[in-house]
């Protein structure tokens, strides 16, 4: 009989592509992964791992075996979750991953409706990269979380996670004004050249390696230019207060548009940033994260719409 455990470290060493990763996720030590999925070769009676020096990597039957792991540990959720449903009363601890501005305007009158509904729920939020949601959240360190993607910089799926659309921003291009102490002015209607029209501008951009940064490069690439950076800042407040200043123009979402600092114009781009609540598969009927759903949903501010927008042509 395979072990679900070691199923599930070979599921992680599929996705996190190393040992070590998978070690330092789990909470084992390196030689105890290794001696664990040895146990799972053994139990399985062909190998799954090829090891050349100190790179591991998959067999076609460990692949295969994966395939077959992702089900199984997608059902056990989907039975712990009918036994939750069967109890009286939710309670006890729920982790909830959230990004930065999702955990200024939403979560906090999304944990107001929860504590209301379910008293008994004891929230603990981590504001975490929505880069490192689909590790915590196999590896059961999350329950839930909050996740974000853009036009140009889609999140990539994963494996064995299940998503449902909360909302859908409108992404602004922030430039200073000609007045600097001018209350900021947001612009009707969509101007699809505003990117284009910035191509001689020093940018404020999200750092490498983000989703926001990886946007916002694209999209200037689409504009047919290189954006000019000057800083790398992944605070949105921090990066608006620095186009105020006058040290260059930025993309942001209408969710970080709270607070502005005077002498800010905002033009609307053709861009959007969905936001979305992922689960480990299975776990989506779990009555925890429908409430918890149900929170955000009812947290959503007015405006902004549900369901994924178009990608841009």
């Amino acid at each position: 009989m395979l072990d679900v455990r070691r199923l599930r470290l070979l599921r992680e060493l599929a996705h996190r592509g190393t040992i070590a990763a998978v070690a330092q996720a789990m909470a084992f030590t390196p030689s105890a992964v290794s001696q664990q999925l040895g146990v799972l070769e053994r139990e399985a009676g062909v190998p799954l791992l090829e090891r050349t020096g100190r790179r591991v990597t998959l067999t076609p039957a460990g692949l295969s075996l994966v395939g077959h792991a992702e089900v199984v540990l997608d059902r056990l959720e989907q039975a712990a979750a009918e036994l939750a449903r069967s109890r009286q009363g939710l309670a006890g601890a729920v982790r909830i991953g959230t990004f930065a501005t999702a955990g200024r305007t939403m979560l906090p009158a999304a944990l107001l409706t929860l504590a209301g509904r379910h008293p008994g729920l004891e929230p603990m939020v981590l504001e975490i990269d929505p880069a490192g949601v689909a590790g915590a959240l196999r590896a059961g360190e999350l329950d839930v979380a909050l996740v974000h993607d853009y036009d140009f910089a889609p999140d990539p799926a994963h494996r064995g996670l299940a998503t449902v659309a909360l909302c859908t921003e409108a992404m602004y291009l922030a430039a200073r004004g000609e007045r600097p102490d001018a209350p900021a002015e947001r612009g009707e209607g969509v101007d699809a050249s505003a990117i284009s029209a910035c191509r001689e501008t020093p940018w404020i951009v999200a750092t490498d390696g983000t989703l926001c940064g990886r946007m916002t490069v694209r999209a200037c690439a689409a504009a047919g230019f290189t954006p000019r950076t000057r800083h790398r800042i992944d605070d949105f407040p921090t990066m608006l207060a620095l186009v105020a200043a006058g040290q260059g123009v930025a993309l942001v979402p209408e969710l970080a548009l709270t607070g502005l600092p005077a002498g800010i114009i905002l033009t609307r781009t053709p861009l959007h940033r969905r936001t979305t609540i992922a689960c480990r598969g299975g776990a989506g009927r779990h009555p925890a994260v429908s409430a918890i759903v149900d929170a955000l949903r009812s947290a959503v501010p007015a405006g902004l719409r549900t369901g994924p927008a178009a990608e841009p042509a």
